[in-house]
């Protein structure tokens, strides 16, 4: 069992097909077909079984799944050691952010690391918090910024200040812009949330529900929406209003699309992680963009 071999069976798995891979990796499927057939000969179990459209993993192929991805990530590893001999703080450094993350606070942190290091090769995407977490197991990304600490044992979590959840409204609400005493006066609302069961949740019922119980209040009417923008588009529209991250708001506030409510007894916070694996190799500049990060990235107050 080699990396390439681990690299092709990767690469089949998420491009769902033989073909596809092929054309990613830019090589003939006979020639990953024969790669992957020398692999399942070797392991004595299939990897894949075939479905309509494309190929799925074996049962053998889940449990190998985690194996190769730490493998793919300890080779890029050795390959970015090697390189940063020569190019210091130059090179590629990547980051994925949970979307909301993605603002001015964020922003800035980028724009004075780019002006403190120009040679280096920065890249970003978003994903949600549990997307961010595994593309920093697979090695896809050196640094990822999520919510709430992620208890993996291959992760390192760095804490960061904490972002600041407030109570959405719109516009036309009773008490849009204004100030309740407490979160009790707000029971007969009808809230919006993330479903309980929401596998990537950033912000659940249970954030709004354990508010409420500390308070003696068992029930209130809440619906649920799995999507951060179709709560906001539907508490604009009058249906609801939620507990949302401040800084996924700011625009639609300053749009006055949105308004928020004060509530005198609520202090609801985020906690906000950068994440990095456990011994796993980061350039010099990543090293320097996640030292920037702990020291730097801050909320707007």
């Amino acid at each position: 069992m080699d990396s390439d071999a681990l690299s092709t069976f990767i690469a089949i798995h998420r491009a769902g097909g033989f073909s596809k891979a092929a054309d990613l990796l830019g090589r003939t499927q006979p020639a990953i077909s024969r790669r992957i057939a020398l692999l399942e000969d070797e392991l004595g179990v299939p990897l894949f079984e075939r479905i309509s459209g494309g190929v799925v993993l074996s049962q053998a192929g889940k449990v190998l799944l985690p194996h190769a991805e730490r493998v793919a990530a300890a080779v890029r590893d050795a390959r970015e050691a090697v390189t940063a001999l020569a190019s210091g703080n130059a090179g590629p450094v990547s980051l994925a952010t949970v979307g909301t993350l993605a603002s001015t606070h964020l922003t800035v942190v980028l724009k004075q690391f780019v002006a403190k290091f120009p040679e280096a090769q920065l890249s970003l995407q978003t994903a949600t918090s549990d997307g961010v977490s595994d593309l920093v197991r697979r090695g896809e990304v050196s640094i990822g910024l999520r919510y709430l600490e992620d208890p993996s044992t291959d992760l390192t979590n760095h804490a960061l200040p904490s972002e600041k959840l407030v109570v959405v409204c719109p516009p036309e609400h009773r008490f849009a812009g204004g100030r309740v005493k407490k979160l009790s006066d707000l029971r007969a609302d009808h809230w919006l949330a993330f479903p309980k069961d929401y596998a990537h949740r950033e912000a659940s019922a249970e954030n709004i529900f354990a508010q409420f119980l500390v308070r003696g209040i068992a029930s209130i009417s809440w619906a649920p929406v799995d999507s951060l923008t179709a709560q906001k588009r539907l508490i604009e529209a009058g249906f609801g209003i939620g507990l949302l991250p401040e800084s996924s708001v700011g625009e639609e506030i300053g749009a006055a699309m949105l308004s928020t409510i004060s509530v005198g007894d609520l202090d609801a916070r985020h906690p906000v992680m950068a994440i990095v694996r456990r011994e796993g190799y980061l350039s010099a500049a990543s090293l320097k963009l996640l030292e920037m990060l702990r020291k730097e990235f801050n909320f707007p107050q």
